[in-house]
Formats: structure tokens, sequence, C-alpha cells
């Protein structure tokens, strides 16, 4: 019913200017958003205008509401964050995931079945509440001719979408010192569950041993050297076994590698540079592995040079977790209201109840280069 009601009032101010016969000025056209964030179409701001809708000479809260909803359409974070974390919607404060061991692999059907209880672990989640507010002068309303607002609406949009990615690089940079499901670092040398014996996902590549035309340093190195280094995070991770003893990730085809930005350039040309006799050792394509470089500024942020963590996009449980209870809404203290009277400015305001945990540590390798 409110979605009827603010499309029809928007379409009767449409018809208003069309009838009115308002030229366009040559002004941009602004979408015009209804209440629920559903798009309209175009109207120009000259036709709005004439319906009262804006002013001509100050882009209005509503307006401001629209290019926060257009701003949130290109969202390319969560493809991202997708191939690295499992998301969870929640309906209250805390949630409890039961870490639920891997089932049995077949056997020989000797003497009747073998029936085998699964293992179980546990971590639970509380919800975190987070806000950002931003403040908009009626003064700069009015002067903004260079859409200054909107681009910063924009970027105010993007917030929201890249905060769960600022949440996944603080546990990243801290998996070498928090536990996980397993009571060990997340990052850590003695992993062991089961028959699973001893197992580490926190490995080192001396550089300089590797076999490579051009040698580089621990902080710039060589193509080849990163994608030695690469494999060898790959290969770590199709060693590891589960608690029977059986193979984690033997079917893993899709790996994601994240890395600061100083070795941005050396891992893309490292999975993209064909094999070539004395440059490079493999083919990553031609292997038959999907391998995504993803830089990652917080990482360079958090003193990371030397240090990149593989992680496997394609398993069931990923080695992180996002967990939300409420998305980030948009609010706003717009024309009109007590606090435009009082501050002679405007208000918008996010806010999300959700958070953020390790997974299955199996999915991801932090590796060292010394």
């Amino acid at each position: 019913m409110n979605t009827f009601i603010y499309s029809f009032f928007a379409l009767a101010i449409l018809a208003m200017a069309i009838l009115c016969g308002v030229p366009d000025s040559g002004m941009a056209a602004e979408h015009f958003i209804v209440g629920n964030g559903d798009l309209l179409g175009s109207v120009s701001l000259a036709s709005l205008a004439v319906a009262g809708v804006v002013d001509r000479d100050t882009i209005s809260s509503r307006a401001i509401q629209g290019m926060y909803y257009q701003a949130l359409e290109g969202d390319a974070v969560t493809k991202y964050l997708d191939r690295i974390s499992n998301f969870f919607t929640s309906d209250q404060e805390s949630e409890t995931y039961p870490w639920i061991g891997m089932p049995p692999q077949m056997r020989e059907w000797i003497g009747g079945r073998q029936s085998q209880q699964l293992s179980v672990n546990g971590v639970t989640l509380t919800n975190v509440h987070y806000e950002a507010t931003m403040e908009i002068k009626n003064k700069d309303r009015r002067r903004d001719k260079t859409k200054q607002i909107q681009a910063r609406v924009g970027e105010f949009a993007q917030r929201g979408q890249t905060h769960f990615g600022s949440l996944l690089s603080s546990l990243i940079v801290g998996g070498a010192s928090n536990v996980c499901y397993d009571g060990q670092y997340f990052f850590d040398t003695d992993h062991s569950e089961g028959k699973s014996g001893v197992q580490s996902n926190s490995i080192t590549c001396a550089i300089a041993a590797q076999p490579a035309s051009v040698h580089g340093s621990v902080t710039a190195p060589s193509p080849e050297e990163m994608q030695q280094a690469i494999m060898q995070s790959i290969a770590k991770m199709y060693s590891f076994v589960d608690e029977h003893g059986e193979p984690l990730n033997e079917p893993a085809r899709d790996f994601t590698v994240i890395v600061p930005t100083g070795l941005y350039m050396a891992a893309v040309s490292a999975v993209t540079m064909p094999r070539v006799a004395g440059v490079s050792v493999f083919d990553v394509m031609a292997d038959g592995l999907n391998i995504s470089i993803a830089a990652n500024p917080r990482l360079t942020i958090a003193g990371w040079t030397s240090k990149f963590v593989t992680v496997r996009s394609d398993g069931f449980i990923k080695p992180f977790i996002r967990q939300e209870e409420t998305a980030p809404e948009l609010k706003t203290k717009g024309d009109g209201s007590d606090y435009e009277f009082d501050n002679d400015a405007i208000q918008l305001g996010i806010d999300s109840w959700r958070t953020v945990g390790y997974g299955r540590w199996q999915g991801a390798v932090l590796q060292t280069l010394v």
C-alpha cells in the first residue's frame, strides 16, 4: 500500500511538471526514490521544483536520500566478501554456531554398518550496534554547483557497504593472536582434531631459495617468487585432513589471495603469467585453478608488508562469518525538522546491528615471506 501511495504521488508530480511545460534548463536528471527505496525513474530537478518538492537553488533532503540509494546500486564489495565468508542473518542478540565435524568417508561394508558420531564444537557471535552520521549545512546545499554533496553522499553509502570488509580485515590481522572454535589461534602451527595430527595454517616461504630468473625482496618479490609462495599456500591447504584423517579440501579449485597493496602487482603477475622454462614454474589457469587477487589496503595500514592470506572460496563453510541482525538503514533529520531549524543543517545517519567471527581455519593459510 505504501509503495502504491508513493508511486501515485511521484507520478502525479511528474504529470504536473509535464503539464506546466517546464524547460529542463540543462539541469542533470536525478533519480526519484520512493519511501521504500524503489526506483521510479528519472525526473529532472527542474521538474520537481515546479511541484514544490525541491527548491531550484537548494538540494532537498529528499533528493539527498535519492543520491544515497542510487549509490547503493553499484555494490561490488559484497562479491568479494562472499568469496571469503559466509553470511548469516540474525534475529536476536547473539547466535551460536554448533561447529559440526566432517561426515565419515565411505568404507567397504564388512560386518554391518558402523555409525560414527559427528564431533561438535561451537562459536557464539554477539551482534554489535554500529552507526555513522553525517551533517550537511544548508549553505553548502544551496551553494553546491559541482555535485560535491552527491559525491560525499555516494561515499557515505560506500562506508556502509565496506564496513563488513573493515571488520573482516581486523579478523585477518588479528588471526595470529585470536582463538577460533578449536581453542587455538586462528592462524596457528599446532591445530589438532581427532585423527588429524598436528597441522599448521601459518607458514613461511624463503623466497631466495625458490627457483627464479629474477629475485626480489620479501616486501617486493619477483612474480616468479610470488607465484611459488601462492602455490605453496594452496598446496598446504590441500594437505589438511579432518578429524577422521580424510582430506578436507580435496575438491578445492577456487581461491582468493588477499594481499597488502605492496604485494599486489607481484601477485597479479604471478597468477596470470604463462609457464615458461626458467621463468615460471606453474601455469595457474592451465592447471585448472581459479585464483583471484584482492588488494586490501587495511592490511597495509596494519603494517603488513611481507604477509598475505590465501582463502578457499568454493567451500561450503568459509574461514570467516558475517552476521547481521539489521541491515544499514538510512535515517534523516531533513527539511522542516527541529534539527534543521536549530542548526541550519540536516543530518543523515545509518546504523546496523552486526558482527563477524572466525569460521573454519582449514580454509585459510597465512603466508609470511622470509
